[in-house]
């Protein structure tokens, strides 16, 4: 099902653009799977914004398990919709300061708590902590800490989105 419904969402994108997914693993089981796509002609310039990017969707699982999705095209002026994401690096900043483009919200704000009262999903990057929202309502139990790196890899390499789990 989450592979039916990125696969909808991708395919009006652009013929000439550089495409990326990526994977952020939280706390308790929450993960969250994602696309970002934009022009070409950006990749190895350094940092693009939310402006920039021609296509970008999310989706949250727990346990494997689909809890929500968003997507850009899907925003409003009321939306919170903050990304920045390095094409030399290939990773969205971390650390939630707006000050050091590191702060992010994809349909999440800082207090997460506005991603949509029926269905709604969204993640923040912000200095307290990386977390998810669901159904407007903060998700406490996902959040792992602000500068846990996000990176994004090309599209043919296998994407692995499992949580580790220590044993010593």
């Amino acid at each position: 099902m989450k592979y039916a419904l990125l696969a909808s969402l991708l395919a009006a994108m652009p013929a000439h653009a550089a495409q990326f997914q990526f994977c952020w693993v939280g706390a308790n089981g929450y993960t969250m799977e994602g696309r970002i796509t934009f022009p070409d002609a950006l990749l190895d310039t350094g940092l693009i914004t939310e402006a920039d990017v021609t296509g970008f969707q999310i989706i949250g699982l727990i346990d494997g398990v689909a809890i929500g999705s968003w997507n850009m095209a899907s925003a409003t002026a009321q939306t919170s919709w903050t990304l920045r994401f390095d094409t030399n690096a290939l990773r969205f900043p971390t650390g939630g300061l707006r000050s050091e483009n590191s702060y992010q919200e994809w349909n999440a704000n800082g207090q997460v708590n506005d991603c949509g009262a029926e269905g709604g999903f969204g993640w923040n990057g912000g200095n307290y902590a990386q977390d998810v929202c669901i159904d407007n309502t903060w998700i406490e139990d996902s959040s792992i800490d602000p500068d846990t790196p996000l990176f994004a890899q090309p599209m043919d390499v296998a994407l692995r989105c499992e949580a580790t789990i220590p044993i010593s």
